[in-house]
């Protein structure tokens, strides 16, 4: 570490950790005696990494760790492997490894962040992309215990003076939108998370009533038609994304119509994408442009399957404490702030949103339904005004979101 480098205080990674660990795994549960967790961190997030493996252990769990060297000025990790591999190893799959792995994990904790936020910035999309392909079989295993009810998984920030920057803040100013953002303020913050996270539920099962055939997002920036599709529920307050504010579902891709356009920037791949805008016909992305590194946008795109939409979710300025860009999708598909936010993800669909048992539905089911494969999930988001009306099956409309909040 240099003169530089900021560490919060203890007791706030303790309460960090301690909502990661005894809430956000499990689905709001946290982890039981004798369960596996695969923590997965850089050497940036290192007083936060031990606090969550004190964590784990005080609650008679296991860690498999996942401890990563990191980005530095000249030290480019990241760069380095597509600059000295050649094809054979780029489609390098540890099978083995992985499948063992996913066998022997109960839970995951990534924690998220910076130290060069375009440290791919002179590597060829195509290349990050197919790498990004290679990995897909190890996706689809932990997503199908997942289903079964046997996996859950975690992502959480740890703020650097890179991403600081990015957003135009101080390193103690960013972590304060960490801490507010996660209630690691609150006494109890677990307790704060269980209030918060009722209240959303009484939101989604209210939303999930509703007979929803399609919805219109129309705003400045956006004039977009969704269709839900068959079986399909609205989902949030899992505990998967820490923080996590949002309602959200995976539509029938193949009922998207219309164009949206970004006011936030993609962090992707070691790269920042501005200026984003999309056009949709009979499901799929007809056109698509940015002010910066749209190349490396038409790349994501035209991998397969990321040429469709695979969520569509909204977040209530009311519950969300974020009142900044941060610079990271995870806080910023979550901001509150005067408008709210709507993002959609382009690629790979979330079984969560099944209304049935996920566990239960083979390959060729999913695709009938309409919910999206891909071995990527890109959320972009917007936080400019806009509202949402959701046409029943009848055919009668109901505004459900506008002036940044539910109104269902």
């Amino acid at each position: 570490m240099n003169k530089k480098d900021y560490t919060p205080p203890k007791k706030i990674l303790e309460n960090y950790a301690n909502v990661l660990v005894n809430f956000a795994l499990g689905s709001g549960k946290g982890i039981r005696k004798g369960e596996v967790v695969h923590l997965i961190a850089e050497e940036f997030a290192k007083p936060l990494y031990l606090e969550i493996r004190k964590a784990i252990w005080k609650a008679g769990g296991h860690v498999l760790s996942d401890y990563r060297p990191a980005n530095e000025k000249g030290l480019n990790i990241e760069q380095d492997f597509y600059l000295h591999t050649e094809n054979h190893q780029l489609e390098f799959f540890p099978h083995h490894y992985l499948e063992g792995l996913v066998k022997q994990v109960d839970h995951q904790i990534f924690i998220l962040g910076e130290t060069d936020l375009s440290a791919l910035k002179n590597i060829d999309p195509k290349k990050i992309m197919a790498r990004g392909k290679v990995f897909k079989p190890y996706m689809e295993w932990r997503t199908k215990k997942e289903n079964a009810g046997k996996f859950t998984w975690n992502l959480a920030l740890y703020g650097t003076e890179e991403m600081a920057k990015e957003a135009k803040m101080t390193i103690k100013e960013y972590w304060g939108q960490i801490i507010k953002a996660c209630f690691l303020d609150h006494k109890d913050p677990i307790a704060k998370w269980n209030e918060v996270f009722k209240n959303l539920e009484d939101y989604r099962k209210k939303l999930n009533k509703l007979p929803i055939d399609k919805f219109h997002v129309k705003g400045p920036d956006v004039d977009l038609w969704v269709k839900l599709g068959e079986k399909r529920q609205w989902a949030g307050g899992s505990g998967r994304n820490m923080p996590s504010f949002e309602l959200y579902t995976s539509p029938d891709w193949r009922g998207t119509e219309g164009w949206i356009r970004f006011n936030q920037p993609l962090y992707s791949h070691g790269n920042m994408i501005e200026g984003i805008e999309l056009t949709f016909k009979h499901g799929k992305i007809i056109r698509s442009k940015a002010k910066k590194n749209e190349k490396l946008l038409k790349q994501m795109i035209a991998t397969e399957g990321a040429n469709k939409i695979g969520e569509f979710s909204m977040t209530d300025r009311r519950f969300s404490r974020i009142t900044k860009f941060m610079a990271d999708t995870l806080f910023d598909e979550n901001i509150g702030g005067p408008n709210g936010n709507t993002h959609i993800a382009i690629g790979n669909s979330y079984h969560n949103c099944y209304t049935g048992n996920p566990d239960k539905v083979s390959k060729k089911t999913w695709e009938k339904l309409g919910f999206n494969n891909s071995s990527v999930h890109t959320d972009i988001i917007t936080t400019t005004p806009r509202v949402i009306t959701a046409y029943m099956k009848d055919g009668k409309p109901k505004v459900i979101y506008q002036n940044g909040e539910y109104c269902f």
